[in-house]
């Protein structure tokens, strides 16, 4: 029986916690912070938790 692939795209976007959560960046983090108040860039830093509702297809994707 073959091993299973963890999705690349998934593996550069969640990581797992030490309790077994998962965590994502926020959207809109990544660059153009120019264009955003001081106050929107400083928000969008901190990690946030995945929705309970697609922590299953994150994990699946995740391979956990």
């Amino acid at each position: 029986m073959p091993k299973n692939k963890t999705n690349s795209g998934a593996k550069k976007r969640f990581r797992v916690t030490g309790s077994g959560k998962i965590m994502k960046q926020r959207a809109r983090h990544v660059h153009k912070f120019q264009e955003r108040s001081a106050r929107q860039a400083a928000r969008l830093v901190n990690d946030t938790l995945v929705k309970p509702s697609d922590v299953k297809n994150v994990k699946k994707l995740l391979g956990l």
